[in-house]
């Protein structure tokens, strides 16, 4: 485990209250030899068992169990048969919710984030706080948080398809008042 790695306490809030402060800090990897450090640059909330493009809207299944647990826990699932989606669950026990990390700098798109982060299923359940192969540190971000309506959830209906539940990294904003 690092010792900077965020703490428990950092999870266990609501999703909404979490999310918008994960874009800027950093993802680190550690391959044995090294640890590689990732900035995250968007990510997107989902919000419990009434969230429809959630995947605890359908309740409690084997996929989704570790949804469940206490916050700083990994949810892996495998899409379309070849891309790991990496979740990060937050909030109390038995409140189903998690993030998924969609972007890092230089890495769009939470398939090909796993891919270079080498992240598969025996992740799944993985402790963030305690893990010594993957946690999370804080960082401070150069750049303005804006959140956008999640992507890739149309079957959910119009309501929660237009949650403004994705939070991306503006680093324009910063990039900008650099020159003033």
């Amino acid at each position: 485990m690092s010792v900077q790695s965020l703490p428990r306490s950092f999870f266990t809030d609501d999703v909404l209250s979490i999310a918008p402060q994960l874009p800027g800090k950093y993802i680190v990897m550690n391959n044995g030899h090294h640890h590689e450090k990732y900035k995250i640059t968007e990510v997107e909330a989902y919000r419990g068992e009434e969230d429809l493009a959630c995947h605890a809207s359908k309740g409690r299944t084997r996929r989704n169990e570790i949804m469940y647990a206490e916050g700083g826990h990994i949810y892996v699932y495998l899409i379309y048969g070849m891309y790991w989606m990496l979740n990060f669950v937050t909030g109390k026990t038995g409140n189903p919710q998690a993030v998924l990390i969609r972007c890092l700098e230089g890495y769009y798109g939470p398939g090909i984030l796993t891919r270079r982060l080498g992240i598969d299923g025996t992740y799944y359940g993985e402790d963030l706080v305690s893990s010594d192969r993957i946690w999370v540190e804080d960082n401070i971000p150069k750049g303005k948080i804006i959140s956008c309506p999640r992507i890739g959830v149309d079957y959910a209906g119009k309501y929660w398809k237009n949650k403004p539940w994705r939070f991306i990294l503006d680093v324009r904003s910063h990039a900008s008042s650099d020159k003033l």
